[in-house]
């Protein structure tokens, strides 16, 4: 099991809870090993275990599969989470429970399948989603409130950027087509490969499956005030498809090429994004998902 070095005392109660229950089920000795960088995580995947239980968030996965992926053995293990984190998108799209005791359980009883991942043109892997424009303004902003607010914070980071957000401009093509080019301003766009962002406050496309080999890409056009406050509504209900200005299809690839702007990667932030290019990466690890997940 990989967990944060850096959690506090009530993740680490629930981390030896989770522990206890799938020691107490008789799924043999239950190693830890607590990472709080780069160099200890390294440390950590030498071990060679085939299943890994990554305790923690979005941000804890990433770090996970994209060293998994430097490594060349994304394939090569079985996966599972424990959700520690603030926002747990990931998990919810699975329907892993948020309780850690609970996801233990659900990982006894859940069975490997094959799930998808991203990758862009730096080497970059995508567990959750990516999105470029008011969405990673919003992680960004969150990012500021979390230790004090917690879960709100994302829905705060979303009031803070909206307020102020004016739209990009950016290219957007998939698997080759021009969806929306620079004329327009797009106020953002984004790649799931999980359903929700902002702790559930969003979802970014209803219908994207971490299974289905496709990226669902969804291109929101920048208007007014109110249309931009009507869609960040519609966009937490995942609603927002229904509008007009909203730009939904499956790709392979896409490419965004666009003035700077905010990424947002599984929640980790990159500024000054100019170009990227993601191509689906199907069936790229096992994950154990609940009975009635996904």
């Amino acid at each position: 099991m990989i967990s944060n070095s850096q959690a506090g005392g009530n993740e680490d109660r629930s981390l030896r809870a989770a522990v206890g229950e799938l020691t107490v089920a008789g799924s043999g000795a239950v190693e830890v090993a607590s990472c709080g960088d780069a160099s200890e995580l390294e440390k950590a995947l030498e071990r060679g275990h085939e299943t890994l239980v990554v305790a923690g968030g979005d941000g804890s996965l990433h770090a996970v599969a994209n060293a998994l992926h430097r490594r060349g053995e994304l394939g090569g293990r079985t996966m599972g989470l424990l959700p520690l984190g603030t926002g747990n998108d990931f998990a919810r799209g699975l329907g892993i429970p948020l309780s850690p005791e609970a996801a233990a359980r659900a990982f006894l009883a859940g069975a490997a399948r094959p799930l998808d991942l991203f990758v862009d043109d730096t080497g970059e892997v995508t567990v959750n989603a990516v999105h470029l424009g008011i969405g990673a303004d919003s992680t960004r902003e969150a990012a500021r409130w979390k230790r004090l607010l917690g879960p709100v914070s994302f829905p705060v980071g979303g009031l803070i950027a909206g307020w102020a957000a004016q739209g990009y401009r950016m290219l957007v093509e998939a698997d080759g087509e021009t969806v929306i080019g620079p004329r327009h301003k797009v106020l953002m766009a984004g790649l799931a490969n999980g359903r929700y962002i902002g702790g559930g406050a969003g979802t970014l496309d209803p219908d994207a499956r971490a299974d289905n080999g496709t990226i669902n890409l969804v291109v929101s056009r920048s208007r007014g005030f109110w249309r931009r406050a009507t869609h960040a509504v519609r966009l937490h209900r995942g609603t927002h498809p229904m509008e007009l200005d909203v730009y939904r299809r499956q790709a392979r690839t896409v490419r965004v090429v666009c003035e700077p702007v905010t990424e947002s990667n599984d929640g980790e932030i990159t500024e000054g994004v100019i170009s990227r290019t993601w191509t689906v990466l199907p069936g790229a690890w096992r994950f154990v998902v609940p009975p009635a997940g996904g």
